[in-house]
């Protein structure tokens, strides 16, 4: 009987020990995530290759299979991921919320998926290569932006090649 519950106990032990990897395994992988999606200025856009953090406005990330590419602003992020080769839904797509964050400084703890963003085309505000799409968690905070510079409100699945190739002429007839 000795030998049962001791084997029992090794057993048991190995099992919470198996557990608690397990448990630590997660959460380094979420916050290597959380930390990969920061950021910072050597980051380099992944179309452009232009510094991210030298422009105003809210940013992109598109986090998949073969890890994280950045992007200096929504538009450059949906331009890359609306090409065939890259379209795939295992991608997530993050960008700032904008009714969080300041212009000028996007806060990277108000990154919010893309597929459930509010964006606003045609607002008048300068971004990295003048094309801005600004983005929302909140469709009303999306709608007070078009209300105070003008543009419009979409969804992601509004947002095509057509729809950035119409926001980059009406950004450079601005300028």
């Amino acid at each position: 009987m000795n030998k049962v519950s001791f084997r029992a106990s090794r057993f048991l032990a190995a099992m919470w020990v198996c557990l608690a990897m397990l448990g630590c395994e997660k959460v380094s992988s979420s916050s290597g995530t959380e930390a990969a999606l920061a950021f910072h200025p050597n980051d380099e856009c992944h179309v452009c290759g232009m510094v991210i953090t030298d422009f105003p406005g809210p940013k992109g990330a598109a986090v998949g299979a073969d890890g994280v590419k950045k992007f200096c602003s929504p538009a450059e992020m949906l331009g890359w991921w609306l090409q065939p080769e890259n379209h795939r839904a295992d991608v997530k797509l993050y960008v700032h919320d904008m009714g969080r964050s300041h212009w000028n400084a996007p806060d990277d703890a108000h990154l919010i998926d893309a597929r459930t963003a509010w964006f606003v085309v045609g607002s008048g505000l300068k971004g990295a290569m003048g094309v801005v799409l600004a983005s929302f968690s909140d469709a009303q905070a999306a709608r007070k932006l078009v209300s105070d510079t003008g543009g419009r409100v979409l969804r992601l699945e509004e947002i095509d090649q057509k729809v950035l190739g119409q926001a980059s002429a009406m950004s450079s007839m601005s300028h």
